[in-house]
């Protein structure tokens, strides 16, 4: 008998996605020293749009995200569900577009393209980059295959987790609230504003990807506690009386208690970033003067996930049609949404990030149109 190693055991414990990767690329490096990157994308299937999300180094392609009808090559590699090897990258020097540029410029010169599924639908890509030409041989790519596969396993675990548990809370609401005004399309709006704002934000926050991803896929849990929120006021089509306004406010105390119990039902306690999940559904009401609710935190002391959610949330409660309010117009929403920053109540950058991304927000707003209700 003799003791062993295991090489991969970090990948056994709670740790970021980006650490993980890490792990991996250290590894490799072990063996394949020319293996220079690995990098994840996540695709969105509501928009077309694919999204950096980690990567083992510091190029700098982040924030980035593209439509994925508009890279063919990519594309392809979808319809075919079958992997992509270059070997020599300059092919695409004259392409113009930013990745191919940014991953030029950082002298990377061949690569290997691996598709992720689960149940049968695309996810995202995982690709390996080296600076040497035609790096990717047969007997390289033998085993990069079951390195791959790994890595999309860890991928598909996170994010799986997360769409479970929005199935689970978006179906308790359902049940819940059969007339509920905040519909689907109210949480997609609130994700992708959030997530329009997080990027605006991202260098002074010192926001990665890996963290704006998970405050586009937490946001729609923010106001997961108004499931406690008995119908006669949550539906009432008129001001709420201060008793009624009272209870109404425990829905982001509530919401803690409830996320607090999924993530011990579900198992997903070592899920990456709860701590973002958390302070969303429990902050996104507090305001910077420290009058809001449920703690009364008052400027930075609100974690900035919340501030984040709150301005999208705000917005999109304002241009939203209810039983007892007209839609606000977008110029009308904003200009009220600059007041409440000059007032100090909101995050002034992040009210900017709408305001200076008008295409942006009408392009959020005309893919998750409004529901008429009866």
């Amino acid at each position: 008998m003799f003791e062993h190693a295991d090489v991969l055991s970090a990948l056994a414990v709670s740790l970021p996605l980006e650490k993980k990767l890490d792990v991996v690329q250290r590894l490799l490096a072990k063996h394949f020293p020319w293996i220079d990157r690995i990098a994840v994308a996540l695709y969105d299937p509501k928009t077309d749009v694919l999204k950096t999300f980690v990567s083992s180094d510091d190029t700098p392609l982040v924030r980035y995200e593209v439509p994925l009808v508009g890279v063919p090559s990519l594309s392809k590699i979808v319809a075919t569900r079958r992997p992509r090897v270059l070997d020599d990258l300059t092919v695409f020097a004259e392409s113009g577009r930013e990745h191919s540029q940014t991953i030029l410029a950082q002298g990377f010169r061949s690569s290997y393209t691996l598709p992720m599924f689960a149940g049968g639908d695309f996810i995202g890509f995982i690709f390996f980059d080296s600076r040497r030409k035609a790096a990717f041989s047969a007997r390289v790519l033998y085993q990069f295959d079951v390195v791959g596969h790994l890595i999309a396993m860890m991928v598909v675990n996170e994010i799986g987790q997360i769409r479970t548990l929005l199935a689970a809370v978006r179906s308790a609401q359902s049940m819940a609230h059969r007339r509920d005004p905040e519909t689907g399309s109210h949480l997609d709006r609130v994700s992708g504003y959030a997530q329009l704002i997080a990027r605006h934000v991202a260098q002074r926050y010192r926001l990665d990807d890996d963290a704006i991803e998970h405050i586009f896929l937490f946001a729609p849990l923010h106001d997961v506690g108004k499931i406690g929120i008995p119908d006669r006021i949550l539906l009432k089509p008129a001001d709420l009386d201060a008793d009624e306004w009272a209870l109404m406010r425990t829905h982001a105390a509530k919401g803690l208690e409830i996320i607090d119990d999924m993530i011990a039902e579900f198992g997903l306690t070592g899920l990456a970033h709860l701590n973002v999940l958390r302070n969303i559904a429990h902050f996104h009401h507090e305001t910077l003067d420290g009058k809001g609710y449920p703690a009364g935190l008052r400027g930075e002391a609100i974690p900035i996930e919340a501030r984040i959610v709150s301005v999208a949330d705000i917005f999109d409660a304002l241009t939203s049609r209810r039983p007892y309010k007209r839609a606000w117009h977008t110029d009308e929403a904003l200009r009220e949404l600059t007041a409440l920053a000059a007032q100090g109540k909101l995050e002034g950058e992040c009210v900017a990030a709408l305001r200076d991304n008008r295409s942006a927000v009408a392009d959020i707003q005309q893919r998750f149109r409004e529901q008429i209700f009866a």
